[in-house]
């Protein structure tokens, strides 16, 4: 019923509740990465039998939401100027393109 397990140092713990709990969007697990490289990677392994999102969101194939964001996000959104642009490219966005947002 219960799982506990350890994830880069971080401790996790999984309760079987039963049919009656599935995954939604109510929870998410962020996957932040320092390259385009790492983008695309996580991006196919997760998507694959599950389902892409929008603006980094996915699903896998359990149904657990991910977030896939470059680390620079913050940065990415901290000029008031390029936040609007870059928000705007976001929004139009699947899987993040960390140059596109940059360059926005």
């Amino acid at each position: 019923m219960v799982s506990t397990f350890t994830v880069n140092g971080i401790n996790f713990m999984a309760l079987n509740g039963g049919p009656h709990y599935t995954f939604n969007e109510a929870i998410s697990l962020v996957v932040s990465c320092n390259s385009q490289e790492e983008i695309d990677y996580f991006w196919e392994k997760l998507t694959e039998g599950g389902e892409e999102g929008k603006c980094g969101w996915l699903k896998d194939k359990f149904g657990v939401s991910w977030q896939v964001v470059p680390s620079a996000m913050g940065k990415i959104m901290s000029d008031p100027t390029k936040a609007q642009r870059a928000t705007k490219a976001l929004m139009a966005m699947k899987k993040l393109n960390i140059d596109e947002l940059e360059n926005a």
